[in-house]
């Protein structure tokens, strides 16, 4: 398994080599697939569905799928075109007000690249959750006496 400072690291050179792509390439969506997708090799024919949309050239549907395939939980919050290119805003809570939402955001020329940049954020906020320590103790069962805490007051 590829350790975690390994894994920031891929996702860091992923998202450079986006930043300073020109166009949407099927060289750069393997990268993208080998690099940070796990669930796609795993699920066929949605596998074959985005080779087709890659083999097609239509880079704005391949980006969309692959981030739906590969994060089912997250939907696209904002796309946009502003004055400096497109911005992109995953979120998993897009209901929430902007303020409240914990989106992953990311902007590029190309409105595919600006997807697929705000995917791998979005996949360093998954994975970085996933490593979250829970600030609530786990405490054993034991076999023994059972002691209710509700406060009835």
């Amino acid at each position: 398994m590829v350790s975690t400072r390994n894994r920031e690291v891929l996702l860091d050179r992923l998202d450079e080599a986006l930043r300073q792509a020109d166009a949407p390439g099927r060289d750069l969506f393997a990268k993208i697939v080998t690099g940070a997708c796990a669930r796609l090799p795993l699920v066929l024919g949605k596998a074959e569905q985005i080779d087709r949309l890659i083999a097609a050239g239509a880079w704005t549907d391949a980006a969309l799928a692959l981030a739906a395939l590969e994060l089912p939980a997250w939907t696209v919050r904002r796309l946009a075109y502003d004055a400096d290119g497109w911005v992109c805003s995953l979120s998993r809570q897009p209901n929430l007000p902007e303020t409240l939402d914990n989106t992953a955001e990311a902007s590029h020329t190309l409105m595919p690249l600006a997807i697929l940049r705000a995917f791998l954020q979005a996949r360093r906020m998954v994975e970085t959750a996933s490593r979250a320590i829970s600030s609530v103790p786990q405490i054993a069962i034991g076999a023994g006496t059972a002691i209710c805490c509700d406060n009835f007051a």
